[in-house]
This record gives C-alpha cells, sequence and structure tokens, in this order.
C-alpha cells in the first residue's frame, strides 16, 4: 500500500498531466498502479483509468468522513504496487481560507502520505527556493519529500532551480517537465474532455515518454511511502437482488466508482446501457442516470425515440428511477440548447433545462424529507457543478433541503411518485444508507409489470 500525493501550488500548474504521465510511466515497467483523486471530479478519474488500467477512485475530506476516505483507499490500494493519489486545487486549497477540511495536504495527513509538489517554473528562477520552501513548512505535519518543475525553459533553467532548492531546504528535486504545448490537452466548458482511446492514448503515451525521460523515477519509487489507512476490510458482495440500469456513455459519464460499489454490496447487479445508441435492458428493477453532457448530445439522445419510450414506460410502472444533474435534465421535458433549440427528452418531470455560461460550483449537504428512494431522515453529502439551469418554476415536490457550503440553503430534489431527480451529485458514501435505500426501494416495486 506504498504511495504518495501529487500537490500543485496551484491549479492550472500541471498536476493532472504529470498525474497521467506517471501513471502510464510506472505502469510501462509492469507496476500495478492504483490512481485516486481529491476532491468532487469525474473528470480526471476518467483520464487516470485509462492511464493506469485501473478504476480511479474519488477522495474527499469534506465529503467523507477520515473513516470513509481510508477505507477507500485501503480497499482499492491493496492489490497494487504503487498508489498515486492527484491533489485537488492548490495543496492547501479547501472548502474555504479558515481550515484544512477538504485539501490535498489534509488527505496526504489522514493517509500517512508524502507529497510530490508541482511547481509551474515558466516564469520562476531562484525564486523557486522560496516557493518551495513556504510549501514544504507552512504545515510541520505534512511531508513535502520531492518537487517536480512543470513547463521548464530547458536544462540551464533546470539547473537554476536544482541550485535555488538545495539552497533552499531539504526537498529534493525529481526533475522537470519541458514546455511542451503537445503535453496540454483541449478544455471544454466543464474542465478537460472526457478521454477516448485514440485521442487522448496518444498524449498519455507523450506525457508517460516526457515523465520517464524527465523525472527520477527509481527515487520516486523510493521516495513513496506505507499510508497508514490500514489494512482493508473485507467487502461483502452478495448474491444480486435486483437490476439497477446505469446509462453509461458520452453523455453520461459522470459516476463515483464507490456509489456503483456501495449499490452492489447491497445486492444489486448494475446493467451499463448507452442512452444515445440502445434500448433499456431486459429486467430492470430500477434506473441510475449519472451526470455528464447530455447538453453536448440533446439532438442525438432526443433522436433515440424507442430508448426514451422505455423510459417512459419504467417510469409508469412505478419502478425507481434516480437522476444526478445530467440524469436531471435528461429527465426532464428536454434541453435547449445553445442555439436556443429545444430537444424533447423523457419527460418523466415537468421541466425544462438549458445551458448557461454561469457555473454553479459548491459543496452541499442534503437533508432528505420525502424522497421516495431514500429513507426521510437521511443526510447525505455532495457537489453541484453545472452551468444549466431550470427555465421556469417547477410544480413537482421538492425531496431534499439542501445547504450549500456558500449561500442560503434551498428546497431541490424534484419527485415525481417514483421518479427522483437532483442537480446534486451524492457521494454514497457519505452515507451508505442511499444504497441500501435504493436497492431496497427496487426490491419493493419487483412485482410490477
Amino acid at each position: 500500500m506504498r504511495g504518495f500525493v501529487v500537490g500543485g501550488t496551484q491549479s492550472g500548474v500541471g498536476k493532472t498531466s504529470i498525474t497521467v504521465g506517471l501513471l502510464a510511466a510506472l505502469a510501462r515497467r509492469g507496476l500495478v498502479v492504483q490512481p485516486f483523486k481529491v476532491g468532487p471530479d469525474f473528470i480526471d478519474p476518467a483520464h487516470h483509468t485509462l492511464a493506469a488500467g485501473r478504476p480511479s477512485r474519488n477522495l474527499d475530506g469534506w465529503m467523507l468522513s477520515r473513516e470513509a476516505n481510508e477505507a477507500i483507499y485501503a480497499r482499492a490500494a491493496a492489490s497494487a504496487d504503487v498508489s498515486v493519489v492527484e491533489g485537488v486545487m492548490g495543496l492547501f486549497d479547501g472548502r474555504d481560507g479558515s481550515s484544512e477540511d477538504g485539501s490535498a495536504a489534509q488527505m496526504a495527513k489522514w493517509l500517512g502520505l508524502p507529497v510530490v509538489l508541482v511547481v509551474d517554473a515558466w516564469a520562476l528562477a531562484r525564486s523557486a527556493g522560496a516557493v518551495v520552501k513556504g510549501y514544504s513548512e507552512f504545515d510541520p505535519d505534512l511531508t513535502v519529500a520531492g518537487v517536480v518543475f512543470n513547463r521548464i525553459g530547458g536544462d540551464i533553467h533546470l539547473r537554476m532551480l536544482r541550485d535555488t532548492v538545495a539552497g533552499a531546504g531539504s526537498v529534493e528535486v525529481l526533475g522537470g517537465i519541458v514546455n511542451d504545448d503537445a503535453a496540454r490537452l483541449p478544455e471544454r466548458h466543464l474542465g478537460l474532455v472526457m478521454p477516448d482511446a485514440e485521442r487522448t492514448g496518444s498524449w498519455i503515451a507523450r506525457m508517460a515518454d516526457l515523465v520517464e525521460a524527465s523525472l527520477d523515477l527509481d527515487r520516486l519509487l523510493e521516495i513513496a511511502a506505507e499510508s497508514t489507512a490500514g489494512r482493508p476490510a473485507e467487502a461483502l458482495r452478495p448474491a444480486a437482488r435486483v437490476r439497477i440500469g446505469v446509462a453509461r456513455d458520452e453523455a453520461f459519464c459522470f459516476y463515483y466508482e464507490d456509489n456503483l460499489d456501495l449499490l452492489r454490496e447491497a445486492g444489486a447487479e448494475i446493467v451499463e446501457f448507452s442512452a444515445l445508441r440502445d434500448r433499456l435492458p431486459d429486467d430492470l428493477d430500477g434506473l441510475y442516470v449519472g451526470g455528464g453532457y447530455p447538453e453536448l448530445f440533446a439532438a442525438e439522445l432526443s433522436a433515440n425515440g424507442d430508448l426514451l419510450a422505455d423510459v417512459r414506460a419504467f417510469a409508469s410502472s412505478g419502478r425507481p428511477i434516480y437522476g444526478e444533474c445530467g440524469g436531471l435534465m435528461y429527465l426532464g421535458r428536454g434541453i435547449e440548447d445553445a442555439e436556443g433549440v429545444r430537444h424533447p427528452l423523457v419527460g418523466a418531470l415537468d421541466l425544462w433545462t438549458k445551458l448557461t455560461n454561469t457555473l454553479t460550483l459548491n459543496y452541499a449537504e442534503v437533508e432528505m424529507k420525502d424522497a421516495g428512494i431514500f429513507d426521510a431522515g437521511t443526510t447525505a453529502r455532495g457537489h453541484l457543478f453545472h452551468y444549466s439551469e431550470m427555465t421556469s418554476d417547477v410544480s413537482e415536490e421538492k425531496a431534499y433541503r439542501v445547504v450549500p457550503t456558500f449561500g442560503e440553503p434551498f428546497e431541490e430534489g424534484f419527485r415525481k411518485d417514483n421518479v427522483l431527480a437532483s442537480y446534486v451529485h451524492l457521494h454514497f458514501a457519505s452515507e451508505p444508507a442511499l444504497a441500501r435505500g435504493f436497492v431496497t426501494s427496487c426490491e419493493g416495486t419487483r412485482s410490477r409489470p
């Protein structure tokens, strides 16, 4: 269970690119590499998964308890040779400026792992020594064991950076990545684009090449430490009692892997299908439509009329349907695209959504009222991250009281009979009763057509 955390001085310094390169380079050595991502993110873990060949797992110091994070880490890391944990934002950035909650630094301390600090050196020379010294000494309980400089100008620049860090403290310079436009992925309104095997595969190979040529991987593996998370508890996987369909494709790709695992542990068989290309699988007892990019595929989703009819019939049968963010948009009457064209969708909820230029980004605690799928009185945590909004007031019952980190509490979680959807992405590990409640709801309607 050896590992390390890749932290950055701030967002945009190249943490994801370097993490992906490290994952692929270590895997090339024949090592089993387990990736993790700190924070409420779905896109970076998708790149990790492609680079490492193993599902990346999310860790989060605000959404999840220390014990839950340790359990997720221990379980996934147990079968790996080394774990690589990508941080979030800057090393010490979290939910607010007064605490370390949700930060990469907090997670590194909880797991007992050293930090490899990524510094964008493009506009730095001797000042880099002050930057590294400040980050390494800011929290005496944190071990910053190494530094990687990104976007260096060449060998002379790297030598200057090594000299200044050597004169400023004991942090070891593991190398530097040259400034290379080919090392960057394009972005879209929700961040990096989701990976695909061909386009992203060539970028991952390029990053692995740069990492192998530029960083001391042998020393990095020596720096990696045994985690203090402990040995994993054995996960119980009972025989499946229900079948839950999960829409998973280019349009719906935002799922916490542990949400699906907790559903399996509660007795569900997960049956994946494409909302773009498939019909609804047979003999399902429930549906889970996660987040993603339905607004970019609104025309294609609307054109798959057979599936829309299947989902409408499923909703009419009384079987549970749960949607998050993109799933909320899909289960509504339709999506209005950037050109103002409306694309009809399922219509299980009486709402339209449209794309905007305003980002809603927040952590949130959710108190369940009468959510149907989830027991009343249950409290769970998640996050909000979307550029869309509803175009009018919604008549459906509001099953959630949402308490965001910033802003006033509000009513949300739209419910109509057996259909529940929300903009909040819930992490089921914040309250495992969510997965059990979903499975129990599916069991309760199995006798219906």
